[in-house]
């Protein structure tokens, strides 16, 4: 599964990076960032910011990348997720696997 080239991002995989506010830290927010983008097969990260945001970065197919968009909105995370801010670029490589941050 892990084909990621160091020279180049993989063909017709993306990066995503979506700030998360609202109140998302110390609920087990990341936990459950990770466990679905695992589910999904993405790499990347989720990360606490210092001003009470979550970093969400994830690389792998478009659908992939907008179904954990459309997760991360659904209301059944952990917390309360007010405003979800995402940018698609291309996908770098850089990642094997999602970790928490």
């Amino acid at each position: 599964m892990s084909e990621v080239s160091m020279s180049g991002p993989q063909s017709g995989r993306q990066r995503l990076s979506a700030w998360v506010h609202g109140y998302v830290q110390g609920v087990g927010f990341r936990w459950w960032t990770r466990s679905r983008a695992l589910e999904l097969g993405l790499v990347g990260y989720a990360a606490n910011h210092v001003d009470g945001r979550v970093h969400v970065v994830a690389e792998g197919p478009r659908g992939d990348l907008d179904r954990l968009v459309v997760a991360l909105r659904s209301g059944d995370t952990p917390g309360r997720v007010d405003l979800v801010v995402e940018d698609y670029t291309s996908a770098r490589g850089d990642h094997a696997t999602f970790v928490e941050r």
